[in-house]
């Protein structure tokens, strides 16, 4: 059975890029009943054009509806749901039975799969939303893969499992900090991820921490790359990236990398070391966080734990967006994100394949060459060796080593 890579769009960009780089199905919310409330989201029009740009390329559209609601969520939204079926949605994204049972009786021909905000991580639970007509179940981050086979041995429901991207501090979905600290409703699209901020901790009245070296509660990032032929070779159909509020350079990175693990595994059989070294180089290319393989080959105890959020910082390593490239002569016109130099060594993350370092040569769009750019938004042409287009990034590859 070919396996599904599910990625992430918090807006147009991000979505056909993640299309462009090889997603199978994207995800993501409307202005309404989603979680990610402060992402950018999508309003009707936006949906409409998602459906017919990822089908296009025969490929699938998943809304999130996973709020948690309270009786004044649902006001519109039995029309919000026909809407979505209309357009063409292929399925949306619950974590409440009566949602699950309101969309199978107004838009009965769209699937409905349970958030993983439901924490389904037993064959009873499984059970249950198949009886009550859900499509798909997407596990909880919790399990193993062992469970992972012992409850596709139960059941004949497709199952959808993470392999990328933010982790909870709880269940997922169960907590309640950000609600008590800033009154942002975690299961209502407001988390503020109150679980990586820095606190004090104290121990009584004595304060434990260092003011330089606070602490954080907060989890690794899932980052399941150096173990994807042991996931693949479990029976989940789906294999879900998490990251809605990401950039579209994250996006590509992510999607390209696993993207390229999957297929080495679907045609052969296995993932070579040189196979997941590629793979595996292109997910870090853009994280910024520490990692790990999250609960899948057992509990990882102080492994998993984001003990210090100093190193996490936004990676500088993208410099420029492709926005056009001329095949005579070489030379792309980019807009700038980041500071570089005339020298310095530069890469691209490309739909269209691999690219190999090259030094950097740009000139203003009048001709005059330029030694660096240091204007976010200024135009340049750039001399790039392999064809790009305007879904390719430039990027520094020795930038954060």
């Amino acid at each position: 059975m070919k396996k599904e890579l599910l990625a992430p769009a918090g807006d147009l960009t991000r979505l056909k890029t993640a299309i462009i780089y090889g997603a199978d199905a994207v995800y993501f919310g409307g202005k309404q009943f989603s979680l990610r409330a402060r992402a950018s989201n999508f309003t009707i029009s936006d949906i409409a054009e998602a459906v017919q740009f990822a089908h296009s390329y025969g490929r699938k559209v998943y809304v999130t509806v996973n709020i948690i609601p309270h009786n004044s969520d649902f006001e519109g939204l039995e029309e919000y749901l026909k809407i979505l079926s209309e357009l063409g949605v292929d399925a949306i994204i619950c974590a409440s039975a009566a949602i699950l049972e309101l969309s199978k009786w107004v838009a009965p021909q769209m699937e409905v799969h349970i958030s993983t905000q439901q924490t389904t991580l037993n064959s009873q639970a499984i059970s249950y939303w198949r009886s009550k007509g859900a499509d798909r179940i997407v596990l909880g981050r919790e399990v193993t893969l062992r469970q992972i086979e012992q409850l596709a041995k139960n059941t004949d429901m497709p199952l959808e499992v993470f392999i990328h991207g933010g982790m909870c501090a709880n269940y997922s979905g169960r907590c309640t900090i950000s609600n008590a600290l800033t009154n942002r409703d975690a299961n209502r699209g407001g988390c503020a991820h109150s679980c990586r901020w820095n606190y004090h901790l104290y121990q009584g009245d004595q304060c434990r921490d260092r003011d330089d070296y606070l602490f954080s509660m907060g989890s690794r990032d899932m980052n399941t790359s150096p173990i994807m032929e042991k996931l693949l070779k479990t029976e989940a159909i789906s294999f879900k990236i998490e990251g809605r509020m990401k950039t579209a350079f994250y996006i590509a990175g992510v999607v390209k990398g696993y993207r390229y693990l999957i297929d080495c595994y679907q045609s052969q059989g296995f993932i070579s070391e040189e196979q997941y070294r590629t793979g595996m180089d292109l997910v870090s290319l853009v994280e910024n966080r520490e990692s790990f393989t999250g609960f899948y080959e057992g509990f990882e105890g102080k492994k998993g734990q984001l003990y210090s959020i100093h190193n996490s910082t936004a990676s500088q390593n993208f410099v420029a967006n492709v926005v056009s490239y001329d095949d005579a002569s070489s030379l792309a016109i980019v807009e700038v994100r980041n500071h570089f130099e005339k020298g310095d060594v530069l890469s691209v993350l490309n739909p269209l394949g691999f690219a190999a370092d090259f030094p950097a040569q740009m000139w203003d769009l009048d001709g005059n060459e330029v030694t660096v750019a240091n204007r976010p938004l200024q135009l340049l042409k750039l001399k790039v060796p392999v064809e790009v287009n305007e879904y390719s990034f430039v990027y520094a590859p020795e930038v954060g080593k």
